[in-house]
């Protein structure tokens, strides 16, 4: 595949990767280290990851609430929207970059949030794919490294080279993410198959229904760490 031009549509500024922006522009230009691509991919990879906190008790389905730019000012998303953060942001230094999705089964999760999906199965879950050295390299940056360790989960490493993806196992060896239906690569946030699909698989679930909660502080509770 012939190297991304400059007018890449994966170099492209769109209303959810909104890569223009001054937060996300901000956000490049503070993280962006290093003198490779590589280099500055995985420290935007590392500061996305653990720069947000992973919150999927606050999902909002609308325009806004699902752009790179929000999440920034807000400090926190759930997986969705931490991918197209990180797409925004290495858009915004140059590094080519769409989204990935895939339905997974046994994702980090509480009781309270089971009990409102009504299922263990998280359609659309999210990551970016980041084109470094010739190649598209897929990067996770959903769970931020204290929430992994309260979920005795290991924390997701990217090194630029390697796909990054969650492991089948957690650290004392029991079964944890399953990737169950892959929905493929898309140059922007295709948030009209999302809200379709969100409700018809959770048909029970309200956006906004879980405001009131904590997700770290019940993962805190139900694990004890």
């Amino acid at each position: 595949m012939p190297s991304p031009s400059i007018s890449s549509p994966w170099l492209t500024a769109t209303p959810c990767i909104d890569a223009d922006h001054p937060a996300v522009l901000a956000f490049a230009r503070a993280h962006a280290h290093g003198s490779t691509d590589r280099e500055r991919a995985v420290a935007l990879y590392l500061a996305v990851r653990d720069g947000l906190r992973y919150d999927p008790y606050r999902i909002d389905l609308s325009e806004k609430g699902m752009t790179a730019s929000t999440a920034l000012e807000q400090g926190y998303g759930w997986c969705v929207p931490k991918a197209v953060v990180l797409a925004a942001v290495t858009r915004a230094a140059g590094i080519p970059a769409r989204l990935g999705f895939a339905d997974v089964r046994n994702h980090m999760s509480t009781e309270k949030l089971r009990e409102t999906m009504k299922t263990d199965v998280f359609v659309w879950h999210g990551y970016t794919e980041l084109w470094i050295d010739g190649a598209w390299r897929k990067a996770t940056p959903a769970f931020n490294l204290s929430l992994c360790e309260k979920f005795g989960l290991l924390p997701l490493e990217f090194d630029g080279i390697h796909d990054s993806l969650y492991h089948p196992f957690d650290r004392a060896g029991n079964q944890h993410m399953e990737y169950v239906n892959e929905r493929g690569s898309f140059d922007d946030l295709p948030l009209e198959e999302i809200r379709a699909t969100f409700a018809q698989v959770y048909p029970f679930w309200t956006p906004g229904g879980l405001d009131n909660g904590d997700f770290a502080a019940d993962a805190e509770r139900e694990t004890g760490r």
